[in-house]
Parts: C-alpha cells; structure tokens; sequence
C-alpha cells in the first residue's frame, strides 16, 4: 500500500558510500595527492600519480583508476572538440574512475575556474564530490559533470557548481546520487537531460529570480527520466523541482518557482508532490502564476498535497490560478490541502481529472475551491472551500466544470452531465495531515462510476481499479464490495448494499434490480420500463423512424433484423447515449418493402 503520510529522507551523506569495483583482466591505475614517486604507468600505490589527468591518459577502454583521499585541482586542459572548455578531469575511454574511501574525503575542486569532470562514452564515475565547477562562457553546458549519453555516475555528491546549461550534470546516468546547491543562469541548476535513480536533488536554483526579466528554465531538473528520485528546495523564475521529464515513484517538495513549482509539463508516475510554492516574485514580472504542484503534464496515481499558489498585491501578473495543479491531466490522484490566494482553483485549475478524489483545498479571492474549468469524470471533489469578498459555499466545489459520474455538492448551475450526485462521499477521515480518503464500507461512490472513464489497472493504493464489475468514483477502490451495483443508486431508492436484492424483481416487469440499474430504471416502479414506443405508420420514402423509451446519459444499442428465422437473427445498426424520456433514429436504408424488425437494449 502507499504510504501517505510519512515521507523518510535519509541524511545525504548516508547515500554516498560506494565499494570497489574490479573488472577481471582490467589493468588498475594508482592516484594519490601525496604520491612521493608518481611514475609512469602508476601501476602500484607507491608510484602513483599526484593527479588523476596522468593515471587517465595511461588508461584504457576496461581498465580502472583508483583515487585515494585528497582535494584534486584543475589542471587547465580543454575537454575534447567542439566543447573545449578548460576541464580539470578528462575521460574519453571506456574506463572506471573510482575513489577509494568515497565522496567525503575524496573531492575534484573545479577553484571557480574550471569545469570539473568530462565523461566520455562508457565511463564510470564513482565516489566523488565534485565541487567549484564553473562554466562561465554564454549557452556552455555543464559546471559539474559533463558527460556522454551512456556515461555512469554514481555515488558522488555534486555540489556548488554552476554554468549556463547545467550547473550540476549534464547527460548520462546518474546512481545513488546527490545534486546540490548548484545554479545554471538559463537552464537546469542541478541536472540536464540526464537519468537518475535514486538520487537526491536539494537546493539547486537557475536564473534570475526577481528582476525586470526573469529566467532561467528550472531550479532542479529539466528533461530528465526520475526513478526513486527526492527533488526539495530547487527553485528558479519558472519551474521549480522538474521540467519536461517524467518522474517515476519520486517525491518533490518544498521547491518554489513563477509557475510548476514542483513539476511544469511533465509525467508523473506514483509520485508525492506536497508543500512546493508557486509566488510573483516581482512586481514587473508580468504573467500568471500558476501551479503549485504542478502545470500542466501529467499525474497518473499521485498524490498532490498542501501545495499553494499566492498573488503578491504588487504584482502585474496576469493571474493566480491551481493551487495544486493547472491545465494537466490527472488520473487515480488525490488533491488534497491545496491553497490558491488571489485565484480560482484551488484544487486544481483547466485540468482534466478521471477518477481523483479532490478534498479540503481552498480558494481565497477566487472561485472553486475544488476546480475551478475543469473536466471531471468519476471523482470526488467535496470538502473545499471558496471566498470571494465572503465564503462562497455554491463555488466552494466545482465551478464552470464539466462532470461526469462525480459526487460533489451542490451540482453546480452549467456542465453537469451524466450521473453526478451530491451525497457526501463517506470517506474515512479528512483529519490530520493528508487525512484518508479511503471510501467506508457504506460510501455512496461504491461502483458508482463509469468504466469507459478508467484509466490505468491500479488505484491510488496499487490495488486493482475495477472490483465488482464497475469502477467507484474517486482514487481509491473499495476491494470488498457486497454489491455489484451503485451503492448512490440503491440509496436513491432505499435498497441495501449487501447484494441481497441485487437480483430481485422487486416491481413485477421481468427485470431483476441489477438490469434495471443498468438500465437506468426505476426499481420500484411497474411502469419504469426499457419499451419500444408505438410505431408510426408512415410511408416516407427517407426510412423508418423508431424511438424506444429512454434515459439520459444510457448507452443504447438499436438492432435490426429482416428475417427473424436467422442466426443471428439481428445485427446492431445503432450505439448511442440517450436522452430524457424518448430517443429517435431515423434506419434510412430501410426503404424497400422487406419486414424491418427492431430491438433496443442497454450496452
């Protein structure tokens, strides 16, 4: 189950231990900064080499060079063309470089001068700090570490670097980790289109955060692939934690930006996004500010917590808008705790939202409280609170959005499609931080949704989405239901949801309770019937025109048949949703003088 409250951060340092790594047949090479006899080919600790460069050029593609404690300095060498940045480390081959005690005794220092470390393709890089790497030159690529594509990091602590690209890293992969403190004046302040696993990306920032212009692209991240990834306190003029990357069972808090202070324009998967803050910064900064967990993107089962977007009074902004989120897509999530100032939308804000349980976010000085423009199908958004000049209780849920099989209260005046209701949705508790939005035992949104909704297998817990036949509404799947219908609707019409009547002809007309839930039917009622309204004699040569009585929102199957001795005897021509009371079709190929004969039922 996922873990919703407790989020544990091991100490930085903790992740920075390594091992030595041999490669049977590689020939090892011998760094040491107090080497008293460095000879060629520094083949034993007693006449290693007094810098890494040296052991590095003897090396080749297999081979290993081991460094022993000390604080390694530039030695002024262009890396290889079109880059030719003065570089104080330089791999080009195939080959591992690793320390011997690890990152805190062992530390290439780039002095302010210097980029630190170039990687080449196949190299390994392990058990380093790497530290005072700068980059000064316009659109230069990386103070760290710059590496190849299929270049591996791992084990090092990057920190204090800085560039234009990439303060931190720039390509390659990444293990084991942490990005800190580094700065990029337009791009990524730790990391630039780099894989990480299991790293920590904590205090980074890029550009220029107040100021008549603004930049830079992202304090943390930016076009990376995240798995098991922590990004905190990053923070630029735009995105705070991540840009353009798609993040994988990581956590991202506590960062701040203009807009997407956690996330802009990226894909979440199973991830914790709590307490980043979206803020005009400057007076002169003039457009909006939006998304505080996130804008726009995508979240599949993630949970959006206590992220907040605020309006300074002395900003020229266009606008405040989602709290948690804007304009992104949402599925199996949970937003909870936002808060928006100044704005609409503190839940979520323009975004499309399929099974998410949306509870105890606020609105202050806006509208919508839950969602404010949004798409919503199959979810939950009670509990949240709007106000404009005063508390605004008809806005405090949803306002100008389209819904779908949700549960919210009140309905709101435009949008509303089909199966909404506003019973509350009997979660287990919003208490405490982040509460549990897990449904009782008796929750009206119990198989109350529509599958054609669902996306994804699993719910917000990992559990299957779909247990009895039908989807609930919200992010969590109640896995025991008794019933296999809408436990909302056997409430309307005071049934019990222990499945004891679930196939029951309660009202004489041949079709059990199940078949009419399904249908969309009165239960109870003799005259709340799936019939086929009276035929009208016509002679019009355009077709027949039939009409069966019907029920908004139902999906309908029309068949027909000319010869009912047949097998089969009919063939759909018609799938269409109803509407209220009667729905027509007009069969234009039944023109000749043949039998027609038709049917309808409910898909």
């Amino acid at each position: 189950m996922k873990q919703f409250l407790r989020v544990e951060i091991l100490p930085f340092l903790a992740l920075l231990t390594g091992s030595l790594v041999f490669n049977a047949g590689a020939t090892t090479y011998y760094v040491s900064i107090n080497s008293a006899n460095p000879v060629s080919p520094y083949s034993s600790w007693a006449t290693a080499a007094t810098n890494i460069q040296n052991a590095l050029d003897a090396a080749t593609n297999g081979d290993l060079v081991l460094v022993t404690n000390g604080v390694y300095q530039p030695v002024g060498r262009p890396a290889p063309a079109p880059d030719n940045i003065l570089t104080c480390v330089i791999c080009t081959n195939a080959v591992t470089l690793q320390s011997v005690n690890g990152s805190a005794v062992t530390v290439i220092n780039g002095s302010g001068t210097n980029r630190c470390v170039y990687l080449g393709n196949g190299a390994v890089f392990s058990g380093f700090t790497v530290t005072g790497g700068n980059v000064s030159s316009t659109y230069s690529t990386c103070g760290g570490v710059d590496c190849a594509s299929n270049a591996l990091v791992e084990n090092c602590l990057i920190n204090n670097n800085s560039a234009y690209t990439a303060g931190g890293l720039y390509f390659g992969t990444a293990s084991n980790c942490v990005i800190s403190g580094n700065y990029a004046t337009g791009q990524a302040g730790g990391a630039q289109q780099s894989i990480l696993i299991d790293c920590t990306v904590s205090g980074n920032s890029s550009g220029v955060i107040s100021g008549e212009n603004p930049s830079g692209r992202c304090g943390g991240v930016f076009n990376c692939t995240l798995t098991n990834c922590v990004l905190t306190g990053n923070s630029s003029a735009e995105a705070g934690g991540a840009s353009y990357g798609t993040l994988n069972n990581c956590t991202v808090y506590n960062n701040s930006g203009f807009v997407g202070a956690g996330a802009e324009f990226c894909t979440l998967n199973d991830c914790l996004v709590f307490s980043n803050s979206a803020t005009s910064q400057s007076y002169r900064y003039s457009i909006l500010t939006a998304g505080g967990g996130m804008y726009f993107g995508t979240a599949n089962n993630c949970i959006i917590l206590g992220n907040q977007v605020q309006l300074d009074e002395r900003s020229s902004a266009s606008g405040a808008y989602g709290g948690g989120v804007y304009n992104a897509t949402l599925n199996n999530c949970a937003l909870l705790d936002n808060y928006i100032l100044g704005g609409s939308g503190g839940g979520a804000y323009g975004s499309t939202l399929n099974n998410c349980t949306v509870a105890g976010n606020s609105a202050a000085g806006g509208f919508g409280g839950g969602a404010y423009g949004s798409s919503a199908n199959n979810c939950i958004i009670y509990y949240n609170t709007a106000i404009y000049y005063v508390s605004d209780f008809s806005t405090a849920n949803a306002t100008n959005c389209a819904l779908n099989y949700c549960c919210t209260f009140p309905l709101p005046s435009s949008g509303v499609g089909f199966f909404n209701f506003t019973n509350a949705p009997l979660i287990v508790s919003l208490s405490g931080t982040g509460g549990n939005l897990h449904l009782q035992t008796n929750s009206p949104c119990i198989n109350s949704g529509n599958n054609a909704y669902v996306t994804g297998s699993t719910d917000l817990d990992g559990n299957p989405r779909v247990v009895g036949g039908t989807v609930d509404i919200g992010a969590y799947e109640f896995q025991t239901p008794k019933s296999a219908i809408s436990y909302a609707w056997l409430q309307q019409y005071g049934l019990p949801a222990d499945g004891s009547v679930d196939y029951a002809d309660l009202d004489g007309t041949a079709f059990n309770v199940y078949q009419d839930w399904n249908a969309g039917l009165n239960p109870t009622n003799p005259a709340s019937v799936l019939a086929m309204r009276p035929p009208t004699s016509t002679n019009n040569a355009a077709g027949i025109t039939v009409s069966w009585q019907s029920v908004r929102g139902i999906p309908y199957l029309l068949q027909r048949s000319t010869n009912l001795a047949a097998q089969p005897a009919f063939s759909t021509i018609l799938s269409v949703t109803g509407q209220s009371n009667t729905t027509s079709y007009t069969d234009t190929s039944a023109t000749n003088s043949v039998p027609y004969f038709y049917r309808v039922g409910a898909q």
